[in-house]
């Protein structure tokens, strides 16, 4: 019959989606994927980390995050694809790219392959990237918009998954992840 392949692939990721205790029950804790870099000058995936458990704590969200690091940018689409297959529900994607013409060629092609994943499995992968040169030379700039940026991401993960009205308030507000939002524009 057609469709059975796909009928049984979805039970079985459901199946992996779910944790089991030992009583027999089905204790649903969503699995998040965060795949960070090597490249990246400071540790994203650490600041994404430490804000999804505190407000996953402080909210009584239950999650299990499953963090990968590779070595650079190009890297993430792989890694990410075997972690969304693998049971995680969501993902967020720190990088870095480099600041040269190469570099950005670079995070346009990673890009590609983090909206392929997406479409491949049907699930949310947030991108996260900060580029080298968005703080021109400054290093606490640059340190400010990484972590301003990777905890504002890992925050609207959660957000995709625990409290949609949240990002609804917000719709069209300019709100930025990195540097301070911008005005918004009446509509008429």
């Amino acid at each position: 019959m057609p469709g059975w392949g796909a009928h049984y692939l979805r039970a079985f990721r459901t199946a992996l989606d779910r944790e089991v205790d030992v009583n027999g029950g089905n204790k649903m804790k969503t699995k998040i994927a965060i795949v960070d870099t090597m490249f990246a000058r400071g540790d994203m995936g650490k600041i994404a980390l430490e804000t999804m458990q505190k407000n996953a704590k402080e909210n009584n969200w239950k999650i299990e995050i499953v963090k990968e690091t590779v070595p650079g940018i190009k890297d993430i689409p792989v890694a990410m694809l075997r972690l969304l297959e693998s049971g995680c529900k969501i993902g967020l994607a720190l990088g870095m790219p480099g600041g040269q013409n190469v570099d950005k060629t670079c995070a346009h092609e990673a890009s590609t392959g983090i909206q392929q994943v997406q479409l491949m499995t049907r699930k949310t992968v947030l991108e996260c990237f900060v580029h080298e040169d968005e703080a021109k030379d400054d290093d606490k700039e640059l340190a400010s918009i990484m972590h301003n940026r990777s905890s504002k991401h890992a925050l609207n993960i959660l957000w995709i998954l625990f409290k949609q009205e949240e990002l609804a308030k917000r719709a069209g507000s300019g709100e930025r992840q990195g540097k301070e939002n911008a005005a918004n524009v009446e509509l008429k």
